[in-house]
């Protein structure tokens, strides 16, 4: 009895002794520059994941994206779900875990499905596919003038920038992915500017410190900051917030089902506008629509033709994806974890895709899309 008392007290001064070291390194943490890790152990591991997912939108404060009083039909075709998906598109789905998968042809809906609990209710995280919305937010403000061109230099609305080639900084190099900015896309480094970006409670201050140390216009070089930047010289030149422009000039325009909302780095702070907007599948398949009419009058069809051309790279464009070394040529917003919505205009289709598993292949076509693509047309292009 001695005995087991005296190790009682031992292993209780040892559990003592742990948590005061726990709660000494979380002290260091919150008062040292690595405080956005707190935030995503606690988003993340301590919520069985690994990393950021498709629902994490519970997990942040949001700002709602406002939708309209009409909405845009989505009829369903006479062909609705007839056609059984073909064998490999069902064990490309199963295999990453897939949310939802929609299909539309001449704008009515011939496929639609939902795996794992999804349903055509349930908002979820579109990832980078909300690089394509600010680049077309961004145009809608050209064209009431409160922005001159693509070619006007960033400085005018980040006056704060830094780096030896600030001065040179457009807003069409930080559409294209073309801005020299000091930025490492690193997903999985929880000690990367991505996971600060992510999990910061400040992501103006970050964005701040992101010099630009490359001559821009030179190279294409995939980063999230530089839609991020466009972001803050949108709202620059607005007034107004991403979220409340997208909801006036974007969401009620289209004639969206229900309200967005995007991720915002703390109670009425700023959206993370790289990633992080968040909607039912349904409407990024009329999102779809919009992009494949070429605006539908809402931006400006040459920019929307322009912004699927190859600009310093064949895949890339203005903030759109692009395949065209395949026999069904088309172009595609793209989120993290395969997110996309994807247009084949030969065969008048678009193609949504949401879910949470991990993509096949490698940028800048993963074979994921590219065989959601051949199978739909397979199954739903012209005869």
């Amino acid at each position: 009895m001695v005995r087991l008392k005296l190790l009682m007290k031992k292993l209780g001064k040892g559990i003592l002794y742990t948590s005061g070291i726990i709660v000494l390194l979380i002290l260091i943490l919150y008062v040292s520059p690595y405080r956005y890790l707190l935030k995503g152990i606690r988003l993340t591991y301590l919520k069985g994941k690994s990393s950021a997912n498709f629902y994490d939108k519970q997990d942040f404060d949001l700002r709602k994206v406002e939708k309209g009083t009409e909405i845009l039909p989505l009829p369903k075709s006479v062909y609705y779900n007839k056609a059984e998906l073909t064998s490999e598109l069902k064990d490309m789905l199963n295999k990453t875990n897939s949310g939802s998968f929609i299909v539309l042809r001449n704008d009515s809906i011939i496929a639609e499905h939902y795996f794992n609990g999804h349903s055509d209710t349930t908002a979820s995280n579109s990832f980078s596919m909300a690089k394509s919305i600010v680049t077309m937010l961004v145009q809608i403000a050209i064209q009431e003038g409160k922005i001159i061109s693509w070619d006007e230099k960033a400085i005018t609305y980040l006056p704060w920038l830094s780096g030896p080639y600030a001065k040179d900084l457009t807003l069409r190099h930080l559409s294209t992915m073309t801005s020299g900015i000091e930025w490492s896309e690193k997903y999985k480094d929880p000690f990367s500017i991505m996971a600060k970006a992510y999990y910061c409670d400040d992501v103006d201050e970050l964005m701040r410190s992101t010099p630009v140390v490359d001559k821009p216009g030179e190279k294409f070089i995939y980063q999230s900051g530089s839609t991020q930047l466009l972001s803050m010289a949108l709202r620059q030149a607005t007034g107004k917030s991403p979220a409340d422009y997208a909801s006036e000039k974007l969401w009620k325009k289209i004639g969206m089902e229900e309200p967005a909302y995007w991720h915002l780095d703390k109670a009425k702070g700023s959206e993370l506008c790289y990633c992080c907007f968040n909607a039912i599948s349904r409407d990024y398949a009329r999102l779809g629509i919009l992009i494949e009419h070429n605006g539908m009058g809402i931006v400006d069809s040459t920019f929307m033709l322009e912004a699927r051309k190859p600009y310093k790279a064949d895949h890339y464009g203005h903030s759109f994806w692009i395949a065209n070394k395949t026999d069904n040529p088309f172009f595609f917003m793209h989120g993290f974890q395969g997110q996309y919505i994807a247009v084949v205009p030969s065969q008048n289709l678009v193609i949504v895709r949401t879910g949470a598993g991990q993509q096949r292949g490698e940028m800048p076509t993963p074979d994921c899309i590219q065989l959601y693509v051949n199978e739909s047309v397979k199954m739903f292009g012209r005869k």
